[in-house]
């Protein structure tokens, strides 16, 4: 009976363990789905990590539609192939109108942005156009300064003065490098 008794049990652990191991498959089963679900989170981010240090190569053709279309963009806004041409109007410092008396000074840098005029031709003309900027800087006070209101407002009577002296359609826009006030 001793030697019965020893394997009975082993088979009725056997019984049971092929019971018991059916909850452990699914445990094996669920280590064996992480371990794969893991192994695709790492070749997924191996393979971003690649595309994003080693991609960017395109094909030559895209590369020159992309030129092209830089080139249309700039052709759109007026600069024709060579792109847009600003012409610089040196800094000017000028007294500004001060309730308290006090002596107040404004710089204001700003580029013109040519429309049919030629550049060699607003070049020629910035003397008139100094001269029409003049009275206008200097009647501003500080308090027509404040808010970025007040820079396009400052803007957009610059181009209509830029406008008087050159001609209509001469100039697209009038471009504000700084304005600061001391």
């Amino acid at each position: 009976m001793g030697i019965r008794a020893l394997s009975e049990p082993n088979v009725t652990t056997s019984e049971e363990g092929e019971e018991g191991a059916a909850p452990a498959a699914p445990k094996a089963g669920k280590k064996k789905l992480l371990i794969i679900a893991a192994a695709i989170v790492l070749l997924l981010a191996g393979g971003g990590a690649a595309f994003f240090l080693l991609g960017g190569k395109s094909d030559p053709k895209a590369e020159a539609a992309k030129a092209e279309a830089a080139k249309a963009e700039a052709a759109k806004h007026g600069g024709g192939e060579e792109g847009v041409k600003f012409v610089d109007i040196p800094a000017m410092v000028v007294n500004i109108r001060s309730p308290d008396g006090a002596a107040r000074f404004l710089k204001v840098h700003v580029m013109l942005v040519p429309g049919t005029m030629k550049d060699d031709a607003i070049k020629a003309g910035l003397p008139l156009v100094l001269d029409a900027y003049q009275p206008f800087l200097r009647e501003l006070r500080p308090e027509d300064l404040a808010g970025s209101a007040a820079v396009f407002r400052v803007k957009e009577e610059l181009l209509v003065r830029t406008t008087g002296a050159l001609g209509e359609g001469s100039v697209k826009d009038v471009l504000i490098e700084d304005l600061v006030q001391q």
